[in-house]
């Protein structure tokens, strides 16, 4: 995605200019449906939330772009990553309702690509301890949240956060030792 492109994509949008955001989805729409694809990959055949649904679902929640103060591209992508948190986390909770029951098993954060929706609980307590943890340490928890749910790499995450990469590659490993305590208790 050429960065400067769609930072000034975002600032014209913020400015207004109302083509913008069509302009914009085009260019950012291969990298996130590429970032969903790697999430999604282990999903079952039959599951209902697909790579273009949650692209989509993600464009959607960022309804109000026009009205969001872009900083960059890494920005966007910041937003993005949320936006996928809530539509995963909400597919969590429908299929969880739908299933009522299970048992919980331990959710490891470097299987991202592979988590399957099969493992609702798990996302719902992820998404759980996530909020508990931006109480302590916001940039802790959106350093999980850019590398988990928005498959961010560490550089990319770093640009997002506005951070050396040093600091992202700590941030993970706290962040990932935290949720890891935290989960345990569940």
């Amino acid at each position: 995605m050429p960065h400067e492109i769609v930072t000034n994509l975002l600032r014209d949008a913020r400015a207004g200019r109302a083509e913008a955001v069509d302009e914009l989805f085009p260019l950012v729409y291969e990298e996130l449906r590429r970032r969903a694809h790697a999430y999604l990959s282990g999903e079952r055949t039959e599951h209902t939330l697909s790579t273009t649904a949650l692209v989509h679902e993600a464009y959607l929640e960022m309804v109000d772009i026009e009205r969001i103060d872009w900083q960059s591209r890494g920005h966007f992508l910041a937003v993005a990553s949320r936006a996928m948190r809530r539509v995963l986390v909400d597919s969590a909770r429908r299929h969880r309702a739908e299933k009522r029951g299970g048992g919980n098993s331990t959710i490891r954060l470097d299987e991202a690509p592979t988590l399957s929706m099969q493992r609702s609980d798990e996302i719902l307590a992820l998404d759980s301890a996530l909020e508990k943890l931006a109480g302590h340490t916001e940039r802790l928890a959106m350093t999980v949240e850019l590398r988990f749910f928005g498959g961010l790499t560490i550089a990319e995450t770093a640009g997002a956060l506005g951070v050396a990469t040093s600091t992202v590659e700590l941030d993970w490993q706290k962040a990932k030792a935290w949720l890891y305590r935290e989960l345990q208790d569940t």
